[in-house]
């Protein structure tokens, strides 16, 4: 092996890992012949679960943990997600959601769902689903996870409410299997009392010298007696201390980002030292730059889709008109990633807000992502 190989950092985590596999993985040459088979065993186009569990976690979040109706699930990284396609009144809709277990057990998914305001999926499953039901997803997807030969040993997740659920994922793989890494989470929370997974994250810290965990309140009571406020620059270095050799990770809501991002580019960070997990449409476009002011969230457009006419509303996004007139396209993260909902305009004018992944070709050639374009006049769309 030559030398430049070896000095890689993450190579001699990676032969490790190489070895083991050898010695207890599964040896595909014997599936030779069948890889459609194998493709479909690890990429299954959807999943049907039964929900063995629900838990309470805090006034506003529980987690499902749902098992496949088949008895095998694919294998994940931690920090991934699966899309969950639910029917709610007649409307086929679905939601991502991100697998807050451990990706070193095979038996199950959790998902840990947290309600938001006007959330119309969250409201679902938190207010309906229990035991016993039925539900369907996709496989594991998304590309919000650890690289060994990146992102080094040394690691600060930034969180805000329900954007820990994937660092979960990750933290319980790394001190579940001894994993040589330094983790320290800051957690933003409006509220104490909603600090999911406030009690493992605890225990956890006590137990494990690699792992720390730092809440943030903004609107703490009087009693509280930890930080509060925002996650600044200044409260970065004050917990974290030297940032050499640290690599950043964030996820949280859309506020979070704006505000997070424009703090930590204070700091002087690489923008190869941070890595963003990909967040919605937002709830109010036009707020964001880019925006044409004359147009109001409430304007009402008209949209020909697969011979029909249907209402949209500029403030909602192309996806979600159409689900409510029944026209359910394919989709995965509804974030502007997996280009699944790629959709070819054919008139009329869309805004895409910041974070919308749009290839060149599809700038080029007049593709959209209805999950995250909203309309700004009458459309046609080829689907």
């Amino acid at each position: 092996m030559t030398q430049w190989m070896q000095d890689i950092d993450g190579y001699n985590e990676i032969q490790a890992e190489i070895q083991v596999l050898r010695k207890y993985g599964f040896d595909y040459t014997l599936q030779r012949g069948k890889v459609q088979q194998i493709i479909n065993m690890l990429h299954p186009a959807s999943i049907d679960f039964r929900v063995s569990e629900v838990r309470d976690e805090t006034p506003t979040t529980k987690t499902y943990r749902l098992v496949s109706k088949s008895g095998y699930l694919p294998p994940f990284q931690a920090g991934q997600y699966i899309n969950l396609f639910v029917d709610i009144g007649g409307i086929r809709t679905s939601r991502p959601y991100s697998i807050s277990s451990a990706p070193n057990q095979t038996g199950y998914y959790d998902l840990t769902v947290r309600r938001v305001a006007d959330g119309f999926v969250s409201e679902y499953l938190l207010n309906d689903v229990k035991p016993g039901d039925n539900l369907t997803g996709s496989g594991p997807c998304g590309n919000f996870f650890y690289n060994p030969l990146f992102h080094g040993k040394d690691l600060v997740f930034l969180a805000g409410g329900s954007g820990v659920t994937p660092f979960m994922s990750m933290l319980r793989e790394v001190m579940d299997r001894g994993l040589d890494r330094r983790v320290h989470l800051i957690y933003g929370s409006a509220d104490e009392n909603d600090i999911i997974f406030k009690d493992e994250l605890d225990d956890r810290a006590a137990r494990h010298d690699n792992f720390q965990a730092t809440y943030v309140v903004s609107g703490p009571v009087k009693s509280f007696k930890g930080l509060t406020g925002f996650i600044t620059a200044d409260l970065i270095k004050q917990v974290v201390g030297d940032l050499k050799g640290k690599f950043f990770y964030i996820c949280g809501p859309e506020v979070m980002y704006t505000f997070c991002l424009a703090e930590m580019a204070k700091l002087d960070l690489p923008g190869r030292k941070i890595k963003k997990e990909v967040f919605g449409p937002p709830k109010d476009p036009s707020s964001h730059p880019g925006w044409p002011q004359e147009i109001k969230n409430s304007d009402t457009f008209k949209v020909s889709v697969k011979g029909r006419m249907i209402d949209a509303k500029a403030g909602e996004t192309l996806m979600a008109s159409m689900e409510r007139a029944g026209i359910v396209i394919p989709s995965q993260c509804r974030s502007g990633e997996c280009s699944m909902c790629r959709t070819k305009l054919l008139a009329g004018k869309v805004y895409h807000p910041q974070g919308a992944r749009l290839r060149y070709s599809d700038k080029l050639y007049g593709y959209i992502h209805p999950c995250m374009a909203f309309p700004l006049e009458d459309l046609t769309l080829l689907v």
